[in-house]
């Protein structure tokens, strides 16, 4: 797992007019934390923690910061809904050969049997593994795969010192038979059977409106 190096500042405003004044000079706020240490708030350069994130799981070795010395991983990250800017993040602290749960990929490879259709249900799988030893995901190769043929968490070839934190049974992908060109068209014409005809509303309202004039009358 790569380490990189970011230079930080212990933060000292806070509030909401604080921190948009922190990420409009081109930091971001962040929050360390971990062995029983004291909650540190600091602000981490955006661009650079934005390089660091691209890479799942990084571990990071803050610089800067009076009183700590090691090494952390992103925990919790929030982005702007729309700009997807870096606006806060939280860090834990991490010790080599500290045991972690973290979420890794799932990256699969390869055709499925010609007549198959390949439902995968997990693209990440949560597994415990040394902190400075993350793996970066797990390759599964599906070629030839028949249908039904299955994987489920428990079929997966972890690398040695990482253990599995789901459920085994749980569903990784399987192989469904492809739909049919009848089956399709079924569904196409169910999904605009649902979809109301233009004009039909203002008939239904008509009729009740027929029928109370008759009684009316």
């Amino acid at each position: 797992m790569p380490e990189v190096r970011i230079a930080a500042e212990p933060r000292t405003e806070f509030g909401k007019g604080a921190a948009r004044r922190t990420r409009r000079a081109g930091l971001v706020p962040a929050v360390l934390y971990g062995h029983g240490a004291d909650t540190q708030h600091v602000v981490l350069p955006g661009h650079q923690l934005m390089l660091a994130l691209k890479t799942p799981n990084v571990l990071i070795r803050l610089e800067g910061v009076p009183g700590v010395d090691g090494l952390a991983l992103p925990k919790a990250v929030q982005r702007d809904p729309i700009k997807g800017f870096i606006e806060h993040a939280d860090l834990i602290l991490v010790r080599r050969g500290e045991k972690v749960t973290v979420e890794i990929a799932i990256r699969v490879s390869g055709d499925v049997a010609p007549d198959g259709l390949l439902d995968q249900q997990l693209v990440q799988i949560s597994v415990e593994a040394e902190a400075t030893h993350i793996p970066d995901g797990i390759d599964l190769d599906v070629t030839g795969m028949e249908i039904g043929a299955a994987i489920h968490a428990g079929d997966l070839k972890l690398p040695r010192g990482v253990s599995l934190q789901v459920d085994p049974e749980a569903l990784v992908l399987h192989v469904i038979p492809q739909p049919t060109a009848e089956q399709i068209e079924a569904e196409l014409g169910e999904g605009e059977a649902a979809e109301p005809t233009e004009g039909a509303e203002p008939a239904a309202e008509g009729a009740p409106q027929a029928t109370d004039e008759g009684e009316a009358g």
